[in-house]
Parts: structure tokens; C-alpha cells; sequence
């Protein structure tokens, strides 16, 4: 055992919480694993924690273990509150928790730097999140890093090279400001109730700045307009950004007759900074 509180299994018979769909919840009870995704989020003795979604705290307790100087645990389900109270107990002064939609509150009220993010995402908010976490108004963050379960396609999305099927928005979002890899696989039966699916858990280091300059907003609309019409060929593809737009991908170095897939991150970023500077024709 990690601590002196009880298994998870009877954690969760004494407070009645069976997941539930509409929360996206997948419990995992082996304390062993938990301990595990606390462990690929580095040395956590210096910093704060996010997490989302904790359910009845079995992550939770493996990031206080670990030596999380504070944890903040948001979590949507009223159910959990008791659960969460007693890990609380246990930890004297070193787990916040919060009620509520973790979408729609600002945990840097409740957080010191250095902040680490650690989280078993529930399924149906988890690229969202990862979204906002990837595109603040200014970078660097105010997170160091991101260590998070997701849907193994969805992870594999995250960290998916130029010539894959896997490879798109996802994958260039995240690689332009930030260094991502898969640190755990995890079969569905190492949750209760079993998902149909794997899981997997990335670990995401952000960058001190990205990787190759360009305007957010352009590459965005670019990598968008790029992979929305991924059969096509980019020329027609991106036709609507720009009317020279085959001369711009050959400025950039893209051969107009590729497709998105085939697209290296710099070239995109190569795409987006020749596109902000091109005057548009007068007529």
C-alpha cells in the first residue's frame, strides 16, 4: 500500500460510487498503476498539481505520496466529495478540493509555481482541455508540464510523425510548443467499468518557446484548413487563405500538389509566417 488509507475497491462500496457515463468516468483501482502515472510526472516534491477529475482519489493519493508539495483536485461529481475529504485527512494541508466544471475555473487563484498538471482525463473533456492547456494567450504556460491519460488513439494522435494516419492538428499543436511522448499503455480492464477502448498516458513537456516562429492564429488556420480536406491536395486545400497560395507553398518550400499528411511542422510554420507577410493583390 502507498498509504494507511483503504483499497479503492472499498472506497468505493463505502460511498456508493459506481461511474457514471455522463461524467466519462473510468475508475482505476490498482494503486500500483496510480503510483505509476504519479512517478512519469517527475519529481513533484517542489510543486503544485492540477488534477481533473479524480473520482474517489486514487491518483490523488499516489501524487501525495509521491511528495506533491500541494495538490488541487476539481472534480464535477458531489459523489466523490466524501472520499476526496477523507484523503484530505490524511494529508493535512495538501489537498484542495474543488466543486465544479473544471472548464470553467481558473485554478492559478489556488496554485504556486512550479505547477505540474497530472490527470486520469474524463473521456469527453479531455482533448478539450488539452486544447486550452496547449493555446494560453502567452507562452510559456504557467504549467511545466502535462501528464495525462487519455484514449490510446487519442494519445497516439499526440504524438503521431509527418506519413501517418494519426498525424494531424493534434499532433501539430502540441509538437510546436511542447515535447510529447506515450509513457504508459494500459489495457481496459485495469479499469472499472472496462472502456472499449486502451488508454494511454502522454507526458508533455512544454518548450521555453516554439519550436519554429510563426503567428498562432495563421498556423492554426493553416494546419485547420490543411487537415479539414486531408485528401485533397494543398493547393486546393488551402485555396481559400490566400489567391497566390501556390506560390506561397512553394516560398515555403511544399510542393503544391502534397497533402497535409505528408507536411512537416516547420514547413507548416515555414507556410504561416509567408502567408501573414504576403500582401494581398489590390483589385
Amino acid at each position: 500500500m502507498i498509504d494507511n488509507l483503504p483499497p479503492l475497491r472499498e472506497v468505493i462500496r463505502a460511498h456508493d460510487l459506481r461511474a457514471k457515463k455522463s461524467f466519462g468516468q473510468n475508475f482505476l483501482l490498482d494503486l500500483n498503476l496510480t503510483a505509476r502515472i504519479a512517478r512519469a510526472a517527475g519529481d513533484l516534491s517542489g510543486a503544485d498539481v492540477l488534477e481533473i477529475g479524480p473520482g474517489p482519489g486514487g491518483l490523488t493519493r499516489g501524487l501525495l505520496a509521491s511528495g506533491a508539495r500541494k495538490v488541487l483536485a476539481i472534480e464535477k461529481d458531489a459523489r466523490c466529495m466524501g472520499a476526496l475529504a477523507e484523503i484530505a485527512k490524511a494529508y493535512p494541508g495538501r489537498l484542495q478540493v474543488i466543486g465544479g466544471d473544471a472548464l470553467q475555473i481558473d485554478p492559478l487563484a489556488h496554485l504556486t509555481p512550479p505547477i505540474k498538471v497530472v490527470a486520469n482525463l474524463p473521456y469527453n473533456v479531455g482533448t478539450e482541455l488539452l486544447i486550452r492547456w496547449m493555446t494560453p494567450a502567452q507562452w510559456p504556460p504557467y504549467w511545466q508540464s502535462l501528464t495525462l491519460m487519455f484514449q490510446r488513439e487519442v494519445a497516439e494522435r499526440i504524438v503521431a510523425r509527418p506519413g501517418s494516419k494519426a498525424y494531424g492538428r493534434l499532433a501539430l499543436m502540441v509538437q510546436w510548443r511542447a515535447e510529447a511522448r506515450i509513457v504508459l499503455t494500459l489495457p481496459p480492464e485495469a479499469f472499472t467499468p472496462a472502456p472499449k477502448v486502451s488508454s494511454a498516458v502522454v507526458h508533455i513537456t512544454a518548450l521555453d518557446e516554439p519550436r519554429y516562429p510563426a503567428d498562432a492564429r495563421m498556423l492554426e488556420r493553416v494546419v485547420a484548413a490543411a487537415f479539414n480536406q486531408r485528401r485533397k491536395m494543398l493547393r486546393a486545400a488551402l485555396k481559400g487563405l490566400h489567391p497566390q497560395i501556390e506560390a506561397l507553398l512553394q516560398e515555403a518550400g511544399i510542393a503544391p500538389t502534397a497533402r497535409a499528411e505528408e507536411i512537416a511542422l516547420e514547413q507548416f510554420c515555414a507556410l504561416a509566417r509567408a502567408l501573414t507577410t504576403a500582401p494581398l493583390a489590390q483589385g
